[in-house]
């Protein structure tokens, strides 16, 4: 989920609603297995981040907000590609603000964002929201092979 590049179509449903993933690899593998805290974190911690927040944010405020993540080359696209995985499995079609997300990220300047919005629209049945052509070679791929409508 921290790899950058496209995400592997096979797994983008399987992602559910997780936006980051050592918080699962944290708690089954045993060498970080802790018996006891040793110090309260500082600053403010969350147990739920929202995907239109993070989809919202200035790169800045991503980066701040998430720092104690590990973000590929700290380029906070690789944190709005599986927001974008997310928003297509559990967001709310008939949502004007997930409507009006999705048309920014189908015009975005990055091409993986690009394709990640493709997938997320199709997914939610957004079909004629979508482009029917791309420049991009990795964002027509998406177009080529939408996803089934979540249902």
């Amino acid at each position: 989920m921290q790899k950058p590049g496209i995400f592997d179509p096979a797994f983008r449903v399987a992602l559910g609603d997780r936006i980051y993933g050592c918080d699962d690899c944290q708690e089954v593998c045993p060498p970080t297995v802790r018996h006891a805290i040793v110090e309260k974190p500082h600053g403010k911690t969350q147990a739920w981040v929202s995907v239109m927040t993070i989809l919202n944010s200035d790169d800045e405020t991503l980066l701040e907000n998430f720092k104690a993540w590990y973000i590929a080359d700290r380029d906070p696209k690789w944190i709005r590609r599986n927001a974008l995985i997310i928003l297509g499995n559990i967001g709310d079609a008939s949502d004007e603000a997930t409507q009006i997300v999705l048309k920014r990220y189908l015009i975005d300047r990055e091409p993986i964002l690009r394709a990640h919005a493709v997938w997320a629209t199709a997914r939610l049945g957004l079909n004629y929201l979508l482009p029917s052509k791309d420049s991009d070679p990795i964002v027509q791929d998406e177009l080529n092979s939408l996803p089934s409508v979540r249902l």
